[in-house]
């Protein structure tokens, strides 16, 4: 099986697609500080965002292994359990990092009314790439 992160480097329009609105960069996977596990599990840095953030491989392993995403304040979470659970995220939710502070409640209310999770923004206003998500998750699937 092909890796997913050459599967994102060959594919221009995937890679583009996750680097805005996505925010996620291959060439950015050293994190600013150094970031360990308290199990003493290795992690892996493979790519980053423009704020700092960094994603990590957890344990040993290939790209099946979960997926640790370290911001630039300190803050860190488990967002997936392998790169293919991850770049889906990525392409259908390039906003999740914004999500972290809504509630249930919250979220639910932004659904309701059609406005996303940033700020008060029409959902229609805010994400100007339909288009381009289809197309990049039909070349993801294709690939």
């Amino acid at each position: 099986m092909e890796s997913l992160v050459a599967a994102i480097r060959e594919q221009e329009e995937v890679a583009r697609f996750l680097a805005w609105p996505g925010d996620f960069d291959l060439d950015r996977g050293d994190h600013v500080e150094e970031v360990h596990l308290a199990s003493g599990a290795a992690l892996e840095g493979f790519a980053g965002d423009g704020a700092g953030g960094t994603y990590l491989f957890c344990g040993e392993g290939g790209e099946e292994r979960p997926i640790l995403y370290a911001d630039s304040e300190g803050g860190a979470a488990l967002i997936a359990i392998g790169l293919h659970e991850m770049v889906p995220l990525l392409l259908v939710v390039p906003w999740w990092r914004d999500c972290q502070a809504f509630t249930g409640e919250e979220g639910a209310r932004c659904r309701r009314s059609g406005l996303s999770p940033v700020g008060q923004v029409p959902v229609s206003v805010w994400d100007p790439v339909p288009l381009r998500r289809s197309r990049s998750l039909a070349g993801w699937t294709k690939g």
